[in-house]
């Protein structure tokens, strides 16, 4: 007797696909459920919980005035001199002393590998979450001048935190059709891939510290 041959994933695949259109052919289609709608908080409620998902990711959190930006900055940076600021970010915002980076031209991949920080702005904040999205614009930079340096300081004026998700999606729709590129972080680069070790640095900077504004 001989068996028949095993099918290819291919094949497999194929008749999954088939019989599972045969099984709903006519099917009356379910009504997906609700969206899930959190209940809204107050704005402060709000930046308590933002903070509150930050430092459940082990990253920094300050939430300062605007007139103790600057030495809010300092701390953030520490040691850290060699530092890349975006174009867009205002350099009042910076304290004295640094070696400043700005990308205009482009910084060569080998300064950018030599920078000890980055500090940018962001689009748009999530309290529920933890998220900040920057979507490049000017105060923030292009992409590879938050992903390479180890430390990255993220301003966020108070007002740029959302309580959800798709709030977020909703401010940065403009952009997204713009056709620029956008990056969601969640504390410090880390990933659990690798034998599920887990691994700080490997998709950008180990060390995140997020500063709001008010």
């Amino acid at each position: 007797m001989t068996a028949e041959p095993f099918p290819s994933t291919a094949e497999a695949k194929l008749e999954l696909l088939t019989r599972i259109n045969r099984a709903i052919a006519g099917a009356e289609q379910q009504p997906l459920p609700p969206y899930p709608v959190s209940a809204p908080l107050s704005r402060e409620a709000v930046l308590h919980q933002f903070e509150d998902r930050i430092l459940d990711y082990k990253a920094a959190f300050t939430r300062v005035l605007a007139g103790e930006i600057v030495g809010a900055v300092a701390a953030a940076l520490g040691g850290a001199r060699r530092v890349i600021v975006p174009p867009g970010l205002a350099a009042a915002w910076l304290p004295a002393g640094l070696d400043m980076l700005r990308d205009d031209p482009p910084l060569s991949h080998a300064d950018l590998d030599r920078a000890e920080a980055v500090v940018t702005g962001c689009a748009v904040a999530v309290s529920e979450t933890g998220t900040i999205i920057l979507d490049h614009g000017p105060d923030q930079g292009r992409r590879a001048l938050s992903l390479i340096p180890d430390l990255h300081v993220c301003l966020v004026r108070g007002d740029q935190v959302v309580q959800t998700v798709r709030q977020a999606v909703d401010t940065v729709a403009a952009s997204v059709r713009a056709g620029r590129p956008l990056t969601w972080l969640s504390g410090g680069s880390a990933t659990s891939d690798i034998e599920l070790v887990r691994v700080e640095g490997v998709h950008g900077p180990r060390h995140l510290h997020v500063i709001v504004v008010e």
